[in-house]
């Protein structure tokens, strides 16, 4: 019988080949001769995995220049490369034409790095607990090209400095550029991404485990974000819907291109079928959100639908929308006919498409480094602009009413997508449920609901404006985000239902949602972070290493910080109630009391908390409240006492409610061990045999027999039997 045991991948080297992992999940006899052929051993393409094979390297030469054409026409196009008006500051013709070119290059370098540790990670089956042999070539690609990835980041941290102060690259100093990449935005986030862009490089090539690949792509793609938050978006006004719908168009991009070119260099392998499919389904999803999100972010640079022909970047914009149409039609045309002929093992239209669709997205990628270098009609940085919308991203707003802090909505597109995404994947999985037969509870699904319908009110509604420029309002957003939001969310136990609804794949040797979903509730990490004393740590300590630090006004001038602030605000809320009155599994299983005296050490860490706040005599973030104080308020100080006693207070509903919800949990335990206990004896009087309560008993029999004096030297008293107790 032969051995058909999964092992680990293992590097085969075939006559002036690089070394190729193989493993069990490719392990075709076609495949390994594939992987081991040398390139002029016969006659005809070239059989290694994702070879380009015959005229293979058409498609990056058309994408190439594709790109190229599009970034040209569309600089001329939207009016950048303007004429250096004498006597102002001039970068110099290198800088003018390399910034945009290296942009390009970079953003090129980063989809592709996202889309192929991915694609390795997620989309091709593994072998055990590694990689693919293509995964493995897929990561070999992408650590090579997160190393240029990296290096064009750093480039552009140079050809950024000589464009901002009108300096040639040659006339630039060290020190400058030093201090431009330490201390300026756009420096900070080109710096972070260079360094992101390395960790892949190298984690890309360090190891094979499908983990590691995770992560790797978890960094990826945290890669591509940082320069979201430092261009035209962040300097427009309302740049909180513009700065998020940015961000997750960036991100969706990323994975909807990179994922394609992925698929095409892994075209040969046998698993292309099942990999499109699973690719099919995120692309779809990355469709929608590049849609909304780009008109939400084009709505803003453009301020009026008018401007969408009666200006230069209004024409750029057109030209996105007719290639976001073209690209859905293309993958519509994917969905219904090459996907099924893949399956049936012809490939040819699969291919021919894909690359046909690369072309046009390489176009596209173009076409939006020629819209950020393009001015646009809204005004980044006007002559007259208002102090308080350059800080907050809106004007002012007036003295609170009812009626503005629920009609003066301030949108934000991530806490928005995060609440559409949440009830429809519940509310799709409560359906899946209910159609295989099985009933979910309707009070879990309202509890889930409410939860994220609360969290994108406080975050997205008037309440949110005013959380900006009050103390107090702030401390009310904290409150609700770290109480109300986490206990409603936990109610709603997602993780039950996720685990319930979502499907094993039909490989074995593909981690699917659930998959992935259970080795991270048995993680180190997520062992860690649900410790009860850790969870509380976290929830305690954020509470006073936020306001009795520098960290708030930090946080509050930036709208990566602010976003990062009030998420976990969230997650920290939502790991100590999970930890005490969550029912997923994978939290730690706690004796009842315990969880009594840990809700109670929060109680006194948030009361405590909120004592301290009030007797403070200086303010918490002066440098930000003073400089958007607004002329209606009472004082600062005065603003800040009703905050915590707003802190002080608020807790006190929340914490009686779960405090309830715990002593009932408590008492169903009992309740159940009590009835199995009942089960137990009257099982073993039926048979004879005896209970687990008998046998302790004969234990404490037989060693009181042993020993019948105690300690202490005295007889021992009574017989040591226990008594079963009776019902109440």
């Amino acid at each position: 019988m032969p051995d058909t045991t999964s092992r680990p991948a293992q590097p085969v080297r075939g006559p002036g080949a690089e070394p190729v992992a193989t493993t069990a999940g490719d392990a075709n006899v076609d495949d390994r001769l594939a992987a081991v052929a040398p390139v002029a051993a016969t006659p005809g393409p070239d059989l290694r995995p994702g070879s380009r094979g015959r005229g293979g390297w058409l498609v990056p030469v058309a994408a190439v220049a594709s790109a190229v054409a599009v970034l040209l026409l569309g600089l001329r196009a939207g009016d950048a490369l303007a004429v250096a008006i004498p006597g102002l500051p001039d970068p110099g013709p290198v800088t003018t034409w390399a910034l945009p070119v290296v942009r390009l290059l970079a953003d090129g370098l980063a989809t592709l790095t996202v889309g192929m540790v991915v694609t390795a990670a997620f989309l091709l089956p593994g072998d055990g607990r590694s990689v693919s042999a293509y995964g493995w070539l897929l990561l070999r690609r992408a650590g090579a090209a997160a190393a240029g990835w990296a290096v064009t980041a750093v480039t552009l941290i140079v050809l950024t400095v000589s464009d901002l102060l009108g300096v040639p690259v040659d006339e630039l100093g060290v020190p400058t550029v030093v201090s431009f990449a330490s201390s300026i935005s756009q420096g900070r986030a080109l710096l972070l991404q260079a360094g992101l862009a390395l960790a892949v490089a190298v984690l890309a090539r360090v190891g094979v485990s499908r983990g590691l690949a995770a992560a790797t792509a978890l960094i990826a793609l945290v890669g591509v974000l940082p320069p979201a938050f430092t261009g035209h978006a962040a300097g427009a006004g309302n740049h909180q819907i513009a700065v998020s719908s940015l961000a997750l168009h960036v991100l969706a991009a990323a994975l909807w291109v990179g994922g394609l070119v992925a698929l095409l260099m892994v075209r040969r392998s046998r698993q292309l079928a099942d990999a499109a499919g699973r690719y099919g389904r995120l692309a779809l999803g990355c469709f929608v959100a590049v849609a909304v999100s780009g008109t939400a972010n084009a709505a803003v640079r453009l301020g009026d639908v008018s401007q969408l022909w009666q200006s230069r970047y209004g024409w750029l914009v057109l030209g996105k929308l007719v290639a976001l149409a073209v690209l859905g039609t293309l993958g519509a045309v994917h969905r219904s006919r090459t996907l099924p002929a893949l399956r049936a093992g012809r490939r040819g239209a699969f291919a021919r498409l894909a690359a046909g669709e690369v072309v046009v997205f390489a176009a596209t990628v173009g076409l939006a480094v020629a819209l950020s270098r393009s001015p646009t009609p809204v005004a980044q940085d006007p002559l007259d602009a208002d102090p308080i919308t350059e800080l907050l991203g809106f004007p002012m707003p007036a003295a609170p009413t009812p009626e503005r802090l629920v009609g003066q909505p301030l949108p934000d597109m991530f806490f928005l997508t995060l609440t559409v995404l949440g009830i429809g994947g519940y509310l799709a999985g409560v359906w899946r449920l209910h159609r295989a037969g099985h009933r979910w509870p309707l009070a879990r699904t309202a509890s889930w609901s409410a939860g994220l319908l609360l969290l994108a009110a406080v975050t997205n509604l008037g309440v949110a404006r005013y959380a900006y420029v009050l103390f107090s309002a702030h401390m009310v957003q904290h409150m609700v985000l770290s109480m109300l939001v986490p206990i409603l969310l936990v109610g709603g136990a997602p993780v039950t239902l996720a685990l319930r609804a979502l499907r094993r794949p039909t490989d074995p040797q593909v981690r699917g949602a659930r998959e992935w979903l259970l080795l991270a509730l048995h993680s180190r990490p997520a062992r860690l972070l649900t410790h009860p004393l850790v969870a509380l740590g976290i929830y305690a300590g954020s509470l006073f290493g936020l306001y009795l630090s520098d960290l708030l006004g930090a946080l509050m001038r930036s709208h990566l910080g602010h976003l990062a602030m009030l998420t976990h605000f969230v997650v920290a809320g939502y790991l100590l109630f999970w930890v005490l009155i969550g029912v997923d599994p994978g939290r730690p299983r706690l004796a009842h009391p315990l969880l009594v005296i840990i809700h109670l050490a929060s109680m006194m860490a948030h009361g405590f908390f909120g004592l301290v706040l009030m007797q403070t005599t200086s303010l918490i973030a002066p440098d930000w409240y003073v400089a958007v104080h607004p002329d209606w308020a009472s004082s600062l100080m005065e603003d800040q006492r009703l905050g915590a006693g707003i802190a002080w207070a608020f807790g006190e509903i929340p914490a009686a409610v779960v405090l309830v919800v715990l002593v009932r949990q408590w008492i169903r335990a009992d309740r159940r061990e009590q009835a199995r206990l009942d089960r137990a004896a009257a099982r073993a009087e039926a048979t004879g045999e005896p209970d687990d309560l008998a046998r302790y008993n004969s234990f404490l029999a037989a060693a009181g027999r042993a020993d019948p004096a105690g300690p202490d030297g005295s007889a021992a008293p009574g017989d040591g039997r226990v008594r079963r107790a009776g019902p109440d």
